[in-house]
């Protein structure tokens, strides 16, 4: 069930449009039910619609890979917590294009909990959590490292507000070949590395903004590849 409303998010009120909550497509948000397909369910409709918003209600909502679409903003209310299960065979990846580097690890490298491919003018906002819940993976890298937090592919008109990522399986948030991206006020804790931006020599990532957010990472906190037109300000890195 679809319904127009205002809601609000690190602040920043959004403008009016059509909310689509997970629970009226099945979402339990028990911590137990794995609601993956509810999820998703709700995202497709509100593509069908050419875009709105995604809501997340409080409550523990366990999921595989949640696939992000153009026009859309995924919306975690206080208190909502997305939480990757540990069942590795529940999540997708991005392909990157042939002729780089990243095109050379395997496949599943490129996992996410939540994954935008070939998508624009997406944003996640809100003040729940992501929850990589330190998804392992003996077959991952550094034979243990599972799917990342959050992945966009090729993608542009990104934005991360107010989130807090915590236990990524690997990367916290990785850019691959993607532009015109707003990171602001995000808290990551624990995992693994914090934003990676990987672009590459003929196909740089652009106009990437990284501003008043923690990182407490494990690995790198912010780091990449080929990107252009970058701004780092404000961050606190431990």
């Amino acid at each position: 069930e679809a319904t127009a409303e205002k809601h609000a998010g690190d602040n920043h009120e959004l403008p009016v449009r059509i909310v689509y909550n997970c629970r009226d497509y099945g979402a339990k948000g028990d911590g137990k039910t794995l609601d993956t397909a509810a999820f998703n369910a709700a995202i497709a409709a509100c593509a069908a619609a050419d875009g709105g918003v995604v809501l997340v209600p409080p409550g523990r909502y366990s999921t595989g890979t949640i696939l992000l679409k153009s026009n859309m903003t995924l919306l975690l209310e206080a208190g909502a917590e997305i939480v990757g299960t540990s069942d590795l065979a529940q999540y997708e990846a991005f392909v990157p294009p042939k002729g780089n580097p990243l095109a050379e690890l395997p496949p599943h490298w490129h996992r996410a909990l939540v994954l935008g491919i070939d998508v624009e003018n997406v944003t996640i906002i809100g003040q729940g959590i992501l929850n990589g819940n330190k998804v392992f993976d003996p077959q991952g890298e550094e034979k243990m490292r599972g799917p990342h937090a959050v992945l966009f592919g090729n993608s542009r008109n990104i934005a991360l507000r107010g989130i807090s990522i915590k236990d990524a399986g690997n990367y916290a948030v990785m850019l691959e070949f993607t532009s015109d991206v707003e990171v602001r006020g995000i808290q990551i804790t624990g995992g693994w590395d914090g934003v990676h931006i990987r672009g590459w020599k003929d196909r740089p990532s652009r106009n990437v903004s990284i501003t008043d957010s923690q990182f407490f990472t494990g690995d790198d906190g912010i780091a990449g590849w080929f990107w252009e037109n970058t701004l780092i300000a404000r961050c606190t890195l431990n």
